[in-house]
């Protein structure tokens, strides 16, 4: 991915450093499913913005930024 560029999972956030946190993909980065899984990504591109996933700031580990990929609990309400 060109870092110039948005993702159309992530947004400006870099796939490596957004870590999905459910289902079988839990603990891989956005990128590693991208690369493993072009499916399930072409899922999560789908879901964009429909409340389904959030993304939250997770910590900074040796200096460097991390980010959850989660399922929003309250998704389910809005169906």
């Amino acid at each position: 991915m060109n870092h110039s560029t948005h993702s159309p999972v992530t947004g400006i956030l870099k796939e490596e450093d957004v870590i999905l946190d459910y289902g079988v993909h839990a603990g891989k980065s956005v990128r590693e499913i991208q690369e493993s899984d072009p499916e399930f990504y072409e899922s999560l591109m789908d879901q964009k913005g429909s409340g389904v996933y959030a993304i939250r700031r997770e910590a900074h580990v040796d200096g460097h930024k991390t980010f959850r990929l989660y399922l929003n609990p309250l998704a389910h309400l809005d169906q």
